[in-house]
């Protein structure tokens, strides 16, 4: 079963995260691609670059807030990213699967 998880920006200026009802408005798409990041792969602190969705098709990863919550996203998944400020969030591939995604990257 897929899950929406929302990553956003709190008042305290750090990344937090739940998981919502998988219920994406249609909406308009500024830009849609893909990226492949190889097994053992990993970025650190970083805010996401603009509010995209992340769907997952392959690899299962672990992000990690600053605040130490951690949240895992399997193939299937849709990540809500919108924390473009503030403290940010890292993650890291935790199975020996590239990390294959497609963002869709959406108007403020």
């Amino acid at each position: 079963m897929s899950r929406l998880i929302e990553l956003w920006t709190g008042e305290d200026g750090e990344s937090h995260f739940a998981e919502r009802d998988f219920d994406i408005p249609i909406q308009d798409a500024l830009r849609v691609h893909a990226t492949i990041t190889p097994a053992g792969g990993t970025y650190e602190w970083h805010t996401a670059p603009h509010r995209q969705y992340v769907i997952t098709l392959t690899g299962t990863l672990r992000f990690t807030t600053r605040g130490g919550d951690q949240f895992v996203v399997t193939p299937g998944d849709v990540l809500l990213a919108h924390d473009t400020i503030g403290g940010g969030h890292r993650w890291e591939l935790i199975d020996d699967q590239p990390w294959t995604r497609i963002y869709v990257e959406l108007p403020e």
